[in-house]
C-alpha cells in the first residue's frame, strides 16, 4: 500500500516538474504582467514542494525509519539512512522552508525570484525523484 502511495507521489512531482517547465518561458516577465499565471505558476510549486515532502514522509514510513518533527527534518533522515545522497539530502531541505514561503507569505512573494528558483530548483527536484526511486525499487 505505501509503496503505491510512493509511486503515484513520484508521478504527480514528475508531472508537476513537466507542467512548471512547459509555462517557465518568459517567466520573469509574465509574472508580473499576467496575474493568472502568476496564480498558476505558483499554485504548481506549491503543490510540487508539498508532494516532495510527502513522498520523504512516505519513503521514512516505508522503511520504518523514526518520524521527523519538521519538514526539513524528513530530508535529512533520508541523507542520513543513505536513502539520498547526504550532502543532496542536507541541500534539498531548503524545499522545505520554500514550500512554507509559498504556503504562508504569499502576498510578498518576490517574482524574479520566484522565476530565478523555477529555472535551477527542477533539475534538483528531478534528481530527488530519481534517488528515491532508486531505493525504493532497491528494496
Amino acid at each position: 500500500m505505501i509503496k503505491e502511495r510512493i509511486e503515484q507521489k513520484k508521478g504527480r512531482i514528475t508531472e508537476y516538474v513537466r507542467f512548471l517547465r512547459d509555462i517557465q518561458t518568459d517567466c520573469a516577465v509574465r509574472i508580473d504582467t499576467d496575474p493568472i499565471y502568476r496564480g498558476a505558476l505558483l499554485h504548481y510549486l506549491y503543490l510540487m514542494t508539498d508532494s516532495c515532502i510527502a513522498l520523504a514522509e512516505l519513503v521514512i514510513k516505508f522503511k520504518a525509519l523514526r518520524p521527523p518533527q519538521t519538514y526539513a527534518e524528513a530530508f535529512d533522515i533520508l541523507g542520513a539512512n543513505h536513502i539520498l545522497a547526504p550532502e543532496f539530502a542536507y541541500s534539498f531541505a531548503k524545499i522545505a522552508g520554500f514550500r512554507n514561503f509559498l504556503a504562508h507569505d504569499y502576498e510578498n512573494i518576490d517574482g524574479q525570484r520566484i522565476c530565478e528558483y523555477l529555472l535551477s530548483g527542477l533539475d534538483e527536484v528531478e534528481q530527488y525523484v530519481s534517488q528515491i526511486e532508486s531505493t525504493v525499487h532497491s528494496s
